[in-house]
């Protein structure tokens, strides 16, 4: 059965285990693939594994000291297999940049009361999420996703930002749908919401998939900046980390200014140097100055 779909995900597990899947799906009579179909199928679908080339991390750790064993969760292995067919796929490139948020952070004092007494959190993510789905609008190739065999770009006219959230259970992302019509006040608390019920597991299907493009936000945590992977079918991810007040020349002087990084990973089949560098500007442009934001 050669008509038959598969995720990213799943076809770096089949690669990795050595499974042949137009056989397992043939096996299993299915049209769509999942990572447990992978476990279905009789011995004679799976080809001898990968293993003998994986040989030197097959170590056993106990020769050298104390070792526990801990099993993965589902959603690290998901993950794992994920970010694996995204980092052997995709020639990704990260572009960099950093933003001045004395605006913002002047803005979000000025309406945080108000937005607390509405119930709503009002944090920085918000504006950061509000920018990133206008930017978007102006910028329609990041809003898109190549087809598997690469001649095929689909152009997409919503706008759904995925937001990165750490959990005891791995890493998640829930998707804000329409963010671009949205204002920040609900921005902020569908983030809140979200985020709430991904670290209890609470999140359905409709919650998942579909985003334009995801924000990993370690601002919370530390660091001056990372590589974000894209997160297939996405074309690009947007890293976040600290602010830090650094010196800003302002023609006269130098002016401490609260600076954030913003690193930007982007499939080079797609966007090219130029491209990227004209996005990550006219976002940061909208950050920096983000009036426009609260309309």
């Amino acid at each position: 059965m050669n008509n038959y779909s598969a995720s990213p995900a799943v076809r770096a597990k089949a690669r990795e285990q050595g499974i042949d899947l137009a056989k397992l799906a043939g096996t299993l009579g299915k049209t769509q693939i999942s990572l447990d179909d992978l476990h279905s199928g009789d011995s004679a679908v799976a080809a001898p594994s990968r293993s003998q080339d994986l040989q030197y991390w097959d170590v056993d750790h106990s020769q050298y000291g104390p070792v526990t064993e801990q099993t993965t969760s589902k959603i690290d292995r998901i993950a794992s297999a994920n970010l694996s067919a995204a980092s052997s796929v995709i020639p990704q490139v990260t572009h960099q940049d950093q933003v001045d948020v004395s605006a913002l952070e002047a803005i979000r004092a000025k309406y945080k009361q108000d937005a607390l007494e509405s119930g709503v959190r009002l944090t920085s993510l918000a504006f950061y999420v509000k920018a990133l789905a206008l930017n978007l609008k102006r910028f329609p190739k990041f809003n898109a996703s190549l087809s598997p065999d690469g001649t095929t770009l689909f152009m997409k006219e919503y706008v759904h930002i995925g937001v990165a959230v750490d959990t005891e259970y791995g890493l998640m992302v829930p998707v804000i749908r329409d963010a671009d019509k949205k204002g920040l006040w609900q921005i902020a608390s569908e983030i809140t919401d979200l985020a709430g019920r991904a670290k209890s597991r609470k999140l359905g299907p409709n919650d998942m998939g579909g985003a334009s493009m995801t924000i990993s936000n370690l601002g919370g945590i530390g660091g001056t900046g990372f590589t974000p992977i894209v997160n297939p079918p996405e074309v690009a991810i947007l890293g976040i980390t600290r602010t830090e007040m650094r010196p800003h020349w302002d023609g006269e002087a130098f002016v401490a200014k609260p600076m954030v990084p913003l690193d930007m990973s982007y499939d080079h089949r797609v966007i090219n140097g130029a491209d990227a560098a004209r996005f990550l500007s006219a976002l940061t442009a909208s950050l920096a100055d983000p009036r426009l934001l609260l309309i």
